[in-house]
C-alpha cells in the first residue's frame, strides 16, 4: 500500500464514536424517498448571540435551499458534521445519531421539515390542543435584581416589598396575567447560605415580598415564586406553609434537583403547589420524580431535557399522573416559538416562561412569516401558521448582538 493511501485509512485501533463494536449504524447512505423528498443536509453550524444569556442559534442547511433554525443554551452543540449527508426528514433517526443531545438541531429539523412540506411544526407533532400559548413573565427579584450581591448594603433595603410590588405592576400593565419572582434573594448580609436554612426573620421577609405582590395585583393573576434549589426540607416546608394563604400557582425548586424524597416531603408538608423539573435531564428522571410523588407541577426545559421529542414524552408521562406542565425557558424567540409548537401539541400544558422582559431587542430578532404582530402579545403567543416554526430571523439585529465567532447568517 502506498504511503498516501495508508495516511488516509483509519487505524483499526481507533474506537468508534460511542465506544464498543460498531455493529449498529443508523446513518442512511441511500435515499429511499421519491425525488421531491430526497433531501440532504449540507451543513450544520451555530452562532452565539448575547442576550441576558448566551443564545446558541443553530442553522441546518439542505441541498434544496431550505434552511431551518433552532436554539440551544450557550455556545451550541458539538460535532455538527455528523448529520451532513443525512435526510433532515428523518428527525427521530437523526436524534439517535446525535446521541439524544441535539435540542437545537432538533428544533431546526422540525423547521426544515415544516418548510419542505409547507405546514407548521405543530402539525408534524400530531396537531394542536390550543391556538395560543399562555406566557408567564419571569420578573426576577424586581428591578433591583443583583443589587445586594456585593454585601455593601443591607439586602433588606434592596429587596423590598415596594420594589417587588412595583415590578409586578409593570409586568401586569404590559399585558401579562401570569408572572413569577425569585424568592431566594438574600435577607441578611451575613446569612450562612451553606446551611440552606432561614431563620424566622428571613422567612418573614420573604412572606412580606409575596404579600406586597398579591396586594398590588390581586388574586386574578397567576403568581409563582422560585427558590432555586437553595433550602432544606425544613426551611422550605416552613416557608411554604406561611405562603399558603396567598394562593400561589406554584413554589418552584424548594430543594436541590433530583432529591426525589426531599421534594416529596416538602410537598406532603404543604398545600402550596410544588413545581420542579428544569434541571431534570430526560423522561427517565421525570419518571423517577413522578414515582416519588415529588411535584404538583412539572417544569421541563426543552433544551435541558433533550429537545422537543423528550419534552413531549415528559408531558405525556405527567398527563398519565394528572400533573400539569409549566415549561422553563430562558431563550431567544427562536427556541421560545419552537417550544410553543410543542406546547400546543400536548393536552396538559399550562404556560411557557418568558425570561427576557428586560431585553429590549428580543422581539426584534424574529418576525412571523404568515402573520403580523409580535411573538408575544398580551401575555400570549398566537401559534404561528407559517411553515416550520413560522418565523424568520432579522440578520441585522442578529449581527448587532453576535458574540465574536462564526457568522452563519446568509
Amino acid at each position: 500500500m502506498a504511503d498516501d493511501d495508508a495516511a488516509d485509512e483509519t487505524p483499526e485501533y481507533v474506537i468508534p464514536q460511542g465506544g464498543g463494536v460498531p455493529w449498529m449504524d443508523r446513518t442512511d447512505e441511500e435515499s429511499h424517498r421519491p425525488p421531491g423528498r430526497d433531501v440532504t443536509i449540507t451543513d450544520v453550524s451555530t452562532m452565539v448571540l448575547q442576550g441576558n444569556f448566551r443564545w446558541g442559534i443553530v442553522r441546518v442547511e439542505t441541498d434544496t435551499g431550505v434552511t431551518g433554525y433552532g436554539e440551544v443554551h450557550g455556545d451550541g452543540p458539538q460535532e455538527l458534521g455528523l448529520l451532513e449527508g443525512q435526510n433532515p426528514l428523518d428527525i427521530e433517526r437523526l436524534l439517535d445519531i446525535r446521541g439524544g443531545a441535539g435540542a437545537g438541531v432538533e428544533m431546526a429539523l422540525w423547521d426544515v421539515k415544516g418548510k419542505l412540506l409547507d405546514i407548521p411544526a405543530y402539525e408534524l407533532m400530531g396537531g394542536k390542543y390550543r391556538d395560543s400559548i399562555q406566557v408567564y413573565c419571569d420578573t426576577h427579584g424586581g428591578e433591583s435584581l443583583g443589587g445586594a450581591q456585593s454585601g455593601s448594603v443591607d439586602p433588606r433595603d434592596v429587596y423590598t416589598p415596594e420594589s417587588y410590588a412595583e415590578a409586578a405592576r409593570e409586568v401586569v400593565d404590559a399585558g401579562f396575567d401570569a408572572l413569577k419572582f425569585d424568592l431566594d434573594v438574600r435577607t441578611h448580609a451575613d446569612v450562612d447560605t451553606a446551611a440552606r436554612r432561614l431563620d424566622n426573620e428571613a422567612v418573614e421577609h420573604k412572606v412580606s415580598l409575596v404579600e406586597a405582590v398579591r396586594e398590588e395585583i390581586g388574586y386574578d393573576v397567576t403568581l409563582g415564586f422560585d427558590l432555586h434549589w437553595n433550602f432544606t426540607v425544613e426551611t422550605a416546608s416552613r416557608l411554604a406553609e406561611k405562603l399558603e394563604r396567598f394562593d400561589l400557582a406554584w413554589l418552584e425548586d424548594p430543594v436541590p434537583p433530583r432529591k426525589y424524597g426531599a421534594h416529596r416531603r416538602v410537598r406532603e408538608a404543604t398545600s402550596c403547589p410544588i413545581m420542579t423539573g428544569e434541571n431534570l435531564r430526560d423522561p427517565g428522571e421525570f419518571g423517577e420524580m413522578l414515582d416519588a410523588e415529588g411535584m404538583d407541577v412539572a417544569a421541563p426545559d426543552p433544551n435541558n431535557c433533550g429537545g422537543l421529542r423528550n419534552f413531549r414524552q415528559i408531558a405525556h408521562l405527567c398527563d398519565l399522573e394528572g400533573v400539569p406542565v409549566v415549561a422553563h425557558n430562558i431563550c431567544s424567540p427562536v427556541a421560545t416559538v419552537a417550544a410553543a409548537h410543542a406546547a400546543a401539541s400536548v393536552p396538559n400544558f399550562v404556560a411557557l416562561e418568558y425570561h427576557a422582559f428586560d431585553v429590549p431587542w428580543w422581539e426584534d430578532l424574529v418576525s412571523r412569516t404568515s402573520e403580523s404582530g409580535d411573538v408575544i402579545e398580551n401575555g400570549e403567543i398566537s401559534l404561528p401558521e407559517g411553515p416550520g416554526l413560522g418565523i424568520e430571523i432579522d440578520w441585522d439585529v442578529a449581527r448587532e448582538h453576535m458574540v465574536a465567532g462564526e457568522d452563519v447568517s446568509p
